[in-house]
């Protein structure tokens, strides 16, 4: 690379100190890597992060949620609303325990679930409602847990990207149902790997260990008993103690996360203005600093009023040294789901959002200068290629 070319910005990129490549060496060392007391330590941890509800950690964001779904006793024949834009392993699960994703609509601003909808969508067979924060920022939690109670429904929160989100004033996973956070590379805290389920009570907590782990429970020294079917989810200590080098440095990220959207709506709004491209339709994100984390910050191409497609935009973005994601097409687009008999027309909210959304660079090691430059290289191309 020379000197005059500027450095790649990646859409996302974890931030690790070396107080966390310390702790990590001295797990390393210490000889036991797998599941063991670092691991007990972020439960206990997380536990009082969450005002004392039971916690229990996994392998991943997936497990975490298929095993909700099994603690709520959620399987063949039944329901369970969701979104249609979302990671698809959201749906993955529910298909996984033998259930039926029924997929709603999302609202075209928020691009979360649009709850006004759910109830359309309840049978006698729905069990639950599995709402997905994009991006961090929840629906509405007072309404969702009305709608639930109203119903008679439990609720599985794909909270995945909301670790530090709020609502009024209280921490996602601190108050609800069944809660689910993902530590993967990309999230607000991460673990490499890994991911965390909020429990009720300690009979919820016992039964999700024994899922993470075969179905195991132990009774003295040597006798082992095996009474569900479980599987191998159980998150290692050398993850474990890179959760909880994290959770310190957590507020620091987040006020710098906030500080960085709240440049994109600034440094956004004057280009398109100064660019001539304030009729051009590039729609922001809902411009909120009070619930959501700020895990991404995305828009919506205005793909009508352009003259070439996402593909294109991200290419030339690429070309100029800037990362960009697709958070996320539409589910119901994949072959798996429409072999399932699914159509994209049927929520065209989510169809329209889950082609022209793109994620732009947002994580806590960019520096004031990396907006303006992301900004400025993607009103050049909306300008480039805007239909006259």
């Amino acid at each position: 690379m020379s000197a005059s070319t500027p450095a790649f910005i990646p859409f996302t990129r974890p931030s690790f100190n070396q107080e966390t490549i310390d702790a990590v060496a001295e797990v390393l060392r210490s000889g036991w890597v797998t599941s063991g007391p670092k691991m007990a330590e972020f439960e206990a941890v997380l536990s009082d992060y969450f005002g004392g509800r039971p916690v229990r950690c996994f392998a991943n964001g997936t497990a975490t949620m298929k095993i909700a779904l099994q603690v709520a006793g959620i399987g063949e024949g039944d329901e369970v609303i969701t979104t249609p834009i979302s990671w698809v392993a959201t749906s993955n699960v529910i298909l996984g325990v033998g259930a039926k994703p029924i997929f709603v609509d999302v609202d075209p601003v928020t691009r979360n679930i649009d709850l006004n909808k759910v109830s359309i969508a309840i049978t006698s067979k729905t069990r639950a409602i599995m709402p997905v924060y994009l991006a961090g920022l929840p629906v509405n939690m007072d309404q969702l847990y009305a709608l639930a109670k109203q119903h008679k429904l439990r609720v599985i929160e794909d909270a995945a990207q909301a670790f530090g989100s709020q609502w009024n004033g209280k921490r996602i996973g601190s108050f609800g149902d069944l809660v689910s956070f993902s530590f993967q590379a990309n999230k607000n805290l991460t673990t490499i790997e890994g991911g965390c389920l909020v429990l009720n009570n300690a009979e919820e907590a016992a039964l999700a260990e024994k899922l993470r782990l075969q179905g195991l429970t132990r009774q003295g020294i040597d006798v082992m008993d095996v009474d569900v079917l479980g599987g191998k989810d159980n998150l290692t200590d050398v993850n474990a103690v890179i959760g909880l080098e994290q959770l310190k440095q957590l507020p620091t990220y987040q006020t710098q996360r906030a500080a960085l959207a709240r440049q994109y709506f600034d440094v956004i709004r004057s280009e398109l203005h100064s660019s001539g491209l304030d009729t051009v339709g590039l729609e922001l994100p809902v411009e909120n600093f009070t619930e959501t984390n700020w895990h991404m910050f995305q828009v919506i191409l205005p793909l009508t009023q352009l003259t070439v497609d996402r593909a294109q935009v991200m290419t030339e973005l690429k070309e100029l040294g800037i990362g960009t994601g697709v958070h996320y097409p539409i589910i119901t687009g994949f072959t798996l789901y429409k072999n399932l008999g699914y159509k994209t027309a049927d929520t065209p909210h989510a169809q329209r959002i889950g082609s022209s959304i793109l994620t732009l660079p947002l994580f806590p090691a960019m520096k004031d200068e990396d907006i303006g430059r992301i900004v400025k290289g993607l009103a050049g191309i909306l300008s480039k290629y805007r239909k006259n």
